[in-house]
Protein backbone atom coordinates (compact mmCIF):
# COMPACT_ATOMS: atom_id res chain seq x y z
CA UNK A 1 0.00 0.00 0.00
CA UNK A 2 1.16 3.19 -0.99
CA UNK A 3 1.25 7.13 0.42
CA UNK A 4 -1.23 7.85 -1.76
CA UNK A 5 -3.87 4.84 -1.00
CA UNK A 6 -3.10 5.71 3.02
CA UNK A 7 -4.05 9.24 2.45
CA UNK A 8 -7.25 8.23 0.71
CA UNK A 9 -8.19 6.16 3.48
CA UNK A 10 -7.48 8.33 6.41
CA UNK A 11 -9.78 11.18 3.93
CA UNK A 12 -12.63 8.17 3.89
CA UNK A 13 -12.54 7.43 7.44
CA UNK A 14 -12.87 11.06 8.12
CA UNK A 15 -15.76 11.52 6.24
CA UNK A 16 -17.56 7.81 7.20
CA UNK A 17 -17.54 9.10 11.20
CA UNK A 18 -15.77 6.21 12.28
CA UNK A 19 -13.50 7.18 15.45
CA UNK A 20 -10.97 4.43 15.31
CA UNK A 21 -10.44 2.12 12.24
CA UNK A 22 -7.66 -0.59 12.37
CA UNK A 23 -6.37 -2.41 9.00
CA UNK A 24 -4.31 -5.30 9.08
CA UNK A 25 -1.84 -6.58 6.33
CA UNK A 26 0.47 -9.15 5.44
CA UNK A 27 3.77 -6.73 5.51
CA UNK A 28 1.68 -3.84 7.76
CA UNK A 29 -0.66 -2.51 10.24
CA UNK A 30 -2.84 0.95 9.81
CA UNK A 31 -4.51 2.48 13.35
CA UNK A 32 -6.38 5.58 12.33
CA UNK A 33 -8.32 7.54 15.52
CA UNK A 34 -10.10 10.23 14.78
CA UNK A 35 -12.38 12.40 16.89
CA UNK A 36 -15.85 14.60 16.14
CA UNK A 37 -13.73 17.52 17.08
CA UNK A 38 -13.15 19.57 14.05
CA UNK A 39 -10.07 20.91 15.94
CA UNK A 40 -8.22 17.92 17.12
CA UNK A 41 -5.85 16.63 15.03
CA UNK A 42 -6.24 13.23 13.52
CA UNK A 43 -3.74 10.67 14.00
CA UNK A 44 -2.57 7.84 11.98
CA UNK A 45 -0.26 4.87 13.08
CA UNK A 46 1.86 3.08 10.46
CA UNK A 47 3.57 -0.05 11.82
CA UNK A 48 5.75 -2.56 9.50
CA UNK A 49 5.02 -6.20 10.41
CA UNK A 50 8.57 -7.17 11.51
CA UNK A 51 10.37 -9.66 8.60
CA UNK A 52 13.07 -10.81 10.77
CA UNK A 53 14.36 -10.50 14.40
CA UNK A 54 16.93 -7.90 13.32
CA UNK A 55 14.66 -5.63 11.06
CA UNK A 56 12.99 -2.50 13.80
CA UNK A 57 9.54 -1.56 13.95
CA UNK A 58 8.10 2.01 12.41
CA UNK A 59 6.03 4.23 13.72
CA UNK A 60 4.80 7.48 12.42
CA UNK A 61 2.47 9.45 13.93
CA UNK A 62 2.17 13.25 13.44
CA UNK A 63 3.26 15.99 16.34
CA UNK A 64 0.30 17.97 17.49
CA UNK A 65 0.10 21.61 16.43
CA UNK A 66 1.12 23.89 19.18
CA UNK A 67 -2.01 25.85 18.79
CA UNK A 68 -4.14 22.75 20.12
CA UNK A 69 -1.25 22.52 22.74
CA UNK A 70 -1.68 25.85 23.70
CA UNK A 71 -5.53 25.19 24.15
CA UNK A 72 -5.21 22.46 25.69
CA UNK A 73 -3.84 24.56 28.74
CA UNK A 74 -6.73 27.06 28.66
CA UNK A 75 -9.37 23.89 28.77
CA UNK A 76 -9.03 23.86 33.08
CA UNK A 77 -10.25 27.41 33.06
CA UNK A 78 -13.62 26.98 30.74
CA UNK A 79 -14.38 23.89 32.78
CA UNK A 80 -14.16 25.73 36.12
CA UNK A 81 -16.80 27.98 34.04
CA UNK A 82 -19.02 25.15 33.08
CA UNK A 83 -19.17 23.70 36.57
CA UNK A 84 -21.87 25.39 37.66
CA UNK A 85 -24.24 23.83 34.79
CA UNK A 86 -25.86 20.60 34.33
CA UNK A 87 -24.47 18.08 31.44
CA UNK A 88 -26.91 15.84 30.09
CA UNK A 89 -24.91 12.96 28.48
CA UNK A 90 -26.01 10.36 26.02
CA UNK A 91 -27.30 7.56 27.61
CA UNK A 92 -26.99 5.52 24.21
CA UNK A 93 -24.42 4.94 20.87
CA UNK A 94 -26.07 6.22 17.95
CA UNK A 95 -26.94 9.08 15.93
CA UNK A 96 -27.58 12.08 17.49
CA UNK A 97 -30.58 14.42 15.61
CA UNK A 98 -32.15 17.59 16.72
CA UNK A 99 -35.71 17.22 15.34
CA UNK A 100 -38.04 14.51 15.24
CA UNK A 101 -37.87 14.38 11.25
CA UNK A 102 -36.39 16.53 8.53
CA UNK A 103 -39.44 18.85 7.90
CA UNK A 104 -39.83 18.83 11.42
CA UNK A 105 -38.34 22.21 14.23
CA UNK A 106 -35.69 21.10 16.36
CA UNK A 107 -36.95 19.94 19.93
CA UNK A 108 -34.89 22.55 21.57
CA UNK A 109 -32.62 25.87 20.99
CA UNK A 110 -29.82 27.49 22.97
CA UNK A 111 -31.59 29.58 25.52
CA UNK A 112 -34.45 27.90 25.76
CA UNK A 113 -36.57 26.89 28.97
CA UNK A 114 -37.19 23.38 29.61
CA UNK A 115 -38.92 21.34 32.17
CA UNK A 116 -38.25 17.69 33.47
CA UNK A 117 -39.33 14.97 30.42
CA UNK A 118 -39.45 17.64 28.20
CA UNK A 119 -37.77 15.47 24.71
CA UNK A 120 -34.31 17.32 24.09
CA UNK A 121 -32.72 15.57 21.26
CA UNK A 122 -33.78 11.75 19.18
CA UNK A 123 -30.75 9.59 19.08
CA UNK A 124 -30.42 6.71 16.31
CA UNK A 125 -29.48 3.18 17.29
CA UNK A 126 -29.46 0.45 15.07
CA UNK A 127 -32.87 2.24 13.29
CA UNK A 128 -34.77 2.09 16.41
CA UNK A 129 -34.89 6.31 17.51
CA UNK A 130 -34.90 7.18 21.18
CA UNK A 131 -36.20 10.33 22.48
CA UNK A 132 -33.28 11.79 25.22
CA UNK A 133 -35.87 13.76 27.75
CA UNK A 134 -34.68 15.93 30.61
CA UNK A 135 -33.67 15.12 33.73
CA UNK A 136 -33.88 18.46 34.86
CA UNK A 137 -35.42 21.34 34.87
CA UNK A 138 -33.47 25.04 33.41
CA UNK A 139 -32.16 26.23 30.57
CA UNK A 140 -30.32 25.29 27.72
CA UNK A 141 -26.67 27.16 27.49
CA UNK A 142 -24.58 24.91 24.86
CA UNK A 143 -25.46 22.11 22.59
CA UNK A 144 -22.30 20.40 22.35
CA UNK A 145 -23.32 17.87 19.57
CA UNK A 146 -23.76 19.14 15.69
CA UNK A 147 -26.88 17.70 13.96
CA UNK A 148 -27.01 14.02 12.63
CA UNK A 149 -23.26 13.46 14.09
CA UNK A 150 -22.37 10.01 15.76
CA UNK A 151 -22.40 9.81 19.78
CA UNK A 152 -20.56 7.44 22.32
CA UNK A 153 -22.69 6.72 25.35
CA UNK A 154 -21.76 9.13 27.96
CA UNK A 155 -21.09 12.01 25.81
CA UNK A 156 -21.79 15.49 26.90
CA UNK A 157 -24.55 16.19 25.24
CA UNK A 158 -25.91 19.79 26.50
CA UNK A 159 -25.03 22.08 29.20
CA UNK A 160 -28.44 23.56 31.15
CA UNK A 161 -28.59 25.98 33.76
CA UNK A 162 -30.62 24.95 36.90
CA UNK A 163 -31.09 28.26 38.11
Amino acid sequence: MDIREIQNLIKFVAKSGATEVKLEMDDFKITIKTTNEPSAPEFTYVQQAPQTLGQPQQQVAPQAPAATQESASATPAAADDNSKYITIKSPIIGTFYRRPSPDKAVFTEVGSTISKGDVLCVIEAMKLFNEIESEYSGKIVKILVDDMSPVEFDQPLFLVDPS
